[in-house]
């Protein structure tokens, strides 16, 4: 860089200057850190930043026009956030308690701010053993020996628990299908970070030193670690569905146009701000008392019977309140508690285990990294008449809830557009990866991206907007979906019309246009996004839930149901369910926790259900109370509350009641092509803006508008927060949140350092939400609509924004038509695709590197 000195300020010296950089700073295939593209052009990319800033000054100073963009403006720019919400409350009636439809507060939001709500690592532990994990650092070995004799020397270490300790007529299997180990067996470990065994220690700094003092040898396996790997070795578990209408093949033949590619979806990490957590306390006669913070507490006791051979009516499982869940604590909560279990079982003392963060992200499963390749056969109009998509999850290492993940994919294959000629089939993939589980969405985001994804091409084939694609292809009112099921009440088109109108789309397309024909290096998108998610679990027989309430002597209530609170307002819509069966204020209701004790064999709170399923049992057991009480509401009107109850115990009548509550509906019969598989669906549109950094990938929100449509909202506020929250989560997956796994299958991201999660500064600057007006739903309480996933996937209209912005960018550099751009859109990628002199530089470099070796 030295012959730079004392050089004219001009193009020469520039061009110069970056390849003195690409030659001296150039980055070979495979270093430390990868991206080698992406970082070779950052550096040409900060010194034209750097070369515009002083040529503008030089321009400024010298009172001569400047013909280069003004990089400064976006450092002048100032950010403000601006968030609307719009919706109705139900109307407030005389003399009534009723909450329903309210927007109060979440009930137990004065304790999460102050810090005053515990969670499982809030519990007296003072007697208990704490345990740590010895976890395989192979994806894929032979165990050839584990040498404990260090760690057990250690002061404070009280065992080393593995699969011996499992009793013999117990199991060391679990899971959905059964295959899961609890503790590494067979001498193989099949992911990195599985569990070989287990360090129990008076303290819980004790027990992660010792097990660092556990020598594990290894002999290496061939690894399998993505897709492409799995399909290549033909390495797949059993399974898999296809749903089919009409003749496809034929379709493709007689369209106008058809077109193949194919797009990947990266997985996507829980990141839950309570880690995976577990207390087990032995009692006397044979009993065990857990709690966990899981969402699935009846399947955590029906494992622990299992792996223990113990019955299940002497194990509890307690959960308050969980730190967020996501699907991440449905199965994955397993992985924590039944080692626990066994430890407690073995040492017969209490047995704490809270994971950090560090480990949580390698020993718990992701959403299902996923391809695509699809065919789309479509007419000149942007008319749909074919589609086809072949659908592959990394499954991980065992099935877990892959079979359900997958299958719920299939049935949002269609999004919200009505296809004359569909097949849609999905392939189950098995690698060396932790057994990736459920997420919010559980599928359907990623089958839902690849077919928007496809449309963007058909789009970009006819030089169209993509939003008059998708436009003519939305549902209407009785079409029919690929398996057969007449659309009702279907609301997508009033959504979209809705969202066209708050977003101003029209004329904002008109400014978005503007600004890129007077920007180089800046270049904005915008997109509108439909959605439609259907409610229900994909197994018949999880759609029930039971409740039992109980009045006492002075008129208080106390609500217990099967339901797990994990920060989504679950406790607060219940309380407020009960505030319109009983007439009673919600500060006279009380919810302290739900346990396998008071309601048995419940369903996890999961598939956006919790609020259909344990409102509807409540409100059964309520009715119940209401109907013993009504002789004494009757005899005296006047009286109170507290009296009516105080005579009903005089006349000896019982003050608790049993709710029970199912779907009514067929569910799906994947072989005979037959059924239902949902009870009702959610619709919901969004409309994103984004303007994008050309030169270094970079990217910011500047407004989105959302409307959903989730019926008569129990609680608008807190069905707001979970569109606010699911939008953002969907966003992340989209855009940031990116697993990184060596060659070898070593996971490199294991917390905040090296996993990026959206933040305060990431949300979008304008941040509007309207609930749609005058939707009923027959098939929920009270007419709402489930809310906690169907959002999520509107979250991915900013990667089509971006997209949006990255077309704009190709055209400038005379690129047209479809281009590949995988999800997620990380500033590696959108700097890639945005194709520019700076960059073909890097990629010629790269190519005499290349010939060179």
């Amino acid at each position: 860089m030295g012959e730079m000195m004392n050089r004219v300020w001009n193009a020469e010296l520039f061009k110069r200057t970056c390849s003195s950089l690409i030659s001296e700073l150039s980055l070979l295939p495979g270093t430390i850190g990868g991206m080698e593209r992406f970082r070779m052009s950052l550096c040409l990319t900060f010194f034209y930043k750097f070369y515009l800033a002083v040529t503008q000054n030089i321009c400024r100073e010298l009172n001569i026009p400047c013909s280069s963009e003004d990089i400064t403006a976006e450092a002048q720019r100032t950010h403000r956030m601006l968030a609307t919400q719009f919706f109705e409350e139900e109307p407030i009636e005389t003399c009534s308690n009723d909450k329903v439809g309210k927007a109060i507060n979440h009930l137990a939001a004065g304790l999460q701010v102050s810090g005053e709500a515990t969670y499982c690592d809030d519990l007296d532990t003072s007697n208990a053993l704490h345990m740590a994990f010895v976890l395989s650092r192979r994806a894929h070995a032979k165990v050839i020996w584990v040498d404990t004799k260090e760690a057990l020397s250690v002061d404070g270490v009280v065992a080393y628990v593995d699969h011996h300790d499992i009793p013999s007529d117990g199991s060391n299997l679990f899971g959905v299908a059964g295959d899961q180990l609890v503790f590494a067996v067979d001498e193989v470990v099949v992911f990195f970070g599985q569990i070989i065994g287990a360090i129990v220690a008076s303290d819980r700094g004790i027990a992660k030193r010792a097990c660092t003092l556990v020598k594990v040898t290894y002999e290496n396996l061939p690894v399998i670690l993505t897709v492409e790997n799995a399909i290549e070795n033909n390495s797949f578990l059993e399974g898999g569905n296809r749903v089919c209408r009409g003749r496809v093949a034929p379709a493709f033949s007689q369209s106008d146009f058809t077109l193949e590619g194919e797009v990947k979806i990266g997985g996507q990490e829980h990141f839950y701000f309570e880690t995976q957590s577990c207390i087990v306390t032995p009692c006397e006669n044979d009993e065990l008392e857990v709690v966990s913070s899981t969402q699935n507490a009846s399947e955590m006791q029906v494992m622990i019977s299992k792996i223990l051979a113990i019955a299940q009516h002497k194990i509890s499982v307690k959960v308050k309140r969980i730190g967020g869940g996501f699907g991440g604590k449905e199965t994955s909560s397993l992985v924590v508690a039944l080692p626990v279990a066994v430890a407690a079982r073995k040492l017969m003392r209490p047995v704490s285990c809270v994971l950090e963060r560090f480990d949580d992200m390698v020993m718990t499963g992701t959403r299902h990294p996923c391809l695509g390749r699809y065919k789309m056969g479509f007419e000149a109009t942007g008319k749909f008449s074919a589609y086809n998509l072949q659908f592959f999850a990394n499954c991980g290492s065992w099935y877990d809830l892959s079979c359900g993940v997958t299958n719920r994919a299939l049935m949002h294959s269609d999004n919200c557009y009505n296809f004359p000629n569909f097949y849609t089939s999905t392939k189950l993939c098995r690698t060396n990866f932790q057994p990736c589980t459920a997420f919010r969405g559980f599928g359907a985001p990623q089958a839902m991206f690849m077919l928007e994804h496809c449309i963007t091409d058909v789009a970009y084939t006819l030089n169209i907007r993509p939003e008059k694609v998708r436009k003519i292809n939305l549902y209407d009112e009785g079409d029919r979906t690929p398996w057969g099921e007449a659309m009702k009440k279907c609301k997508i088109r009033s959504c979209w019309t809705e969202c066209m109108n708050m977003s101003k789309f029209h004329d904002r397309i008109n400014d978005v246009e503007n600004f890129n024909r007077n920007h180089i290096s800046k270049k904005r998108g915008i997109c509108v996004i439909p959605t439609k998610f259907g409610i229900a679990f994909g197994v018949k027989f999880m759609n029930q839930a039971g409740a039992q309430v109980n009045i006492y002597l002075d008129g208080s209530v106390i609500i217990n149901h099967g339901g797990i609170e994990m920060g989504q307002g679950l406790h607060t819509k219940i309380v407020q369910i009960a505030t319109r069966v009983l007439n009673v204020p919600p500060e006279m209701i009380h919810i302290k926790e739900t346990s396998t004790l008071t309601v048995p064999n419940t369903s996890p709170s999961a598939a956006s259900a919790s609020s259909d399923l344990n409102g509807m049992a409540v409100k059964n057991a309520c009715e119940v109370l209401v109907e013993r009480l009504r002789f004494y509401m009757e005899k005296d009107p006047n009286n109170c509350w507290s009296s009516w109850v105080q005579a009903a115990y005089e006349d000896r009548v019982s003050l608790s009641a049993s709710g029970f509550y199912k779907y009514d509906f067929d569910g799906y019969d994947y072989e005979k092509q037959i059924g239902s598989p949902f009870h009702y669906y959610v619709y919901g549109v969004a409309c994103t803006e984004v303007e994008i950094d050309c030169l270094t990938g970079s990217h910011e929100v500047i407004r989105t508008d959302i409307v959903m449509d989730i019926g008569r909202s129990l609680n608008p506020a807190v069905d707001i927060g979970q569109i606010e929250g699911a939008f953002i989560q969907g966003y992340g997956l989209c855009t940031m949140e990116e697993i990184k796994v060596s060659p070898t299958g070593v996971v490199y991201t294991r917390g905040p350092g090296t996993y990026k999660i959206p933040s305060a500064a990431d949300i979008p600057q304008q941040f509007n939400v309207k609930l749609l007006k005058n939707s009923d739903n027959d098939f929920a309480i009270y007419s709402s609509k489930a809310v906690g996933e169907p959002p999520l996937f509107l979250g991915l209209s900013v990667y089509f924004a971006i997209k949006d912005a990255i077309r704009c960018a190709r055209e400038q550099e005379g690129l047209t038509g479809p281009f590949r751009l995988d999800s997620p859109a990380s500033c590696e990628r959108i700097r890639l695709a945005c194709t520019d002199k700076l960059l073909e530089m890097v990629l010629l470099f790269a190519v005499c590197l290349q010939v060179d070796q």
